[in-house]
């Protein structure tokens, strides 16, 4: 079977949230696969010396390097790594995460093209991703979706009397956890019984600011921080709605995560989220950074709970579609013995 190395920002035991390298790096082992691992350094520049030296050390022992691949400073380890990578003949796979990772491409073309057109393949994990590469004259692509696994996700018809919010993500500006507080307080000042627990390990300062905001505003936000998958699975029984505030995204597994367990969506419409949201058939789908539309969202749901059940449903049986079962064959042909 073939032999691996995955490079990227391998943290959770460092308080952050697990990410592909560490749960798709799992997964492949599973099958088979030797599948080596770096960097779980803290500091930047050690990470990326890590990185460097692990392609030098298995340029001639592995098949293919896995590049988990974002828009912000991660883009220049990918750009870094995969220059090396050419240089040793050693054949790299980008996986395109990120909702602002297509501004990348438009803001540094040539390291892009660099990048992305000398890589063996490209692999994007939401059909968005897959459509910006190509709007920007890519065609080594495929589309890997990001995957579950289905039978750890209990399907939960949800009752509405109270409203009941669930918001999971790590607290990052780009993904506008104000905005859930905001929506919090709108429905306590129009009289309708609400909470709202937010789950989520700190990324960049909002889960303080986060905190200090809804201090501010009077009321009382249930913040758990980071919690591990099967805890806030088994938390989520509690909740009847899920809200993703996000400015950009790309197809998050959260979200995915929330439609396999029956819970109602209401996402903001940005990067891959109409992608992977149909509007008002698996989930709603607002304009960003407006509250007002998440709350009117939110009584339609309340006010119609077999409506809401049904998208759920039907949310469910497109998820299903992400199980590794069959996720798992389209990394085997992209990843031939």
């Amino acid at each position: 079977m073939k032999q691996l190395l995955y490079i990227g920002n391998h943290l959770s035991k460092a308080g952050k949230t697990e990410t592909t390298i560490e749960i798709l790096g799992k997964a492949l082992r599973v099958e088979g696969f030797t599948v080596h691992t770096v960097s779980s350094k803290k500091n930047k520049v050690w990470r990326l010396l890590e990185m460097l030296f692990a392609i030098l050390k298995f340029s001639k022992k592995a098949d293919y390097v896995l590049m988990d691949t974002y828009s912000t400073s991660n883009f220049y380890y990918a750009y870094l790594c995969g220059q090396l990578c050419r240089f040793l003949k050693f054949k790299y796979i980008p996986i395109l995460h990120g909702g602002n990772l297509p501004n990348r491409l438009r803001s540094s073309p040539k390291l892009s093209d660099s990048l992305f057109k000398n890589a063996h393949i490209n692999v994007a994990p939401s059909l968005y991703m897959q459509s910006e590469f190509e709007k920007m004259g890519y065609s080594n692509l495929v589309y890997i979706p990001n995957f579950i696994e289905i039978k750890n996700y209990p399907f939960k018809k949800r009752r509405f009397e109270t409203v009941k919010l669930l918001w999971v993500r790590s607290f990052s500006e780009i993904y506008n956890p104000l905005l859930a507080i905001k929506i919090l307080k709108l429905l306590l000042d129009e009289g309708i019984p609400a909470t709202l627990t937010m789950v989520g390990p700190d990324n960049d300062g909002s889960l303080l600011k986060a905190e200090k905001y809804a201090e501010g505003l009077g009321v009382e936000i249930n913040f758990t921080g980071k919690l591990s998958k099967e805890s806030w699975i088994e938390l989520s029984k509690n909740h009847n709605i899920f809200i993703n505030t996000t400015n950009f995204d790309n197809m998050p597994v959260s979200v995915i995560e929330a439609m396999a367990l029956g819970l109602p969506i209401i996402s903001t419409n940005m990067g891959g989220l109409p992608y992977l949201i149909e509007n008002e058939k698996d989930g709603v789908l607002v304009k960003p950074n407006n509250a007002a539309l998440f709350v009117e969202a939110i009584k339609k749901l309340q006010a119609h709970s077999d409506v809401a059940n049904a998208m759920a449903f039907t949310a469910r049986n497109k998820v299903a579609n992400f199980d590794w079962e069959i996720v798992k064959k389209q990394w085997i042909r992209v990843l031939p013995e």
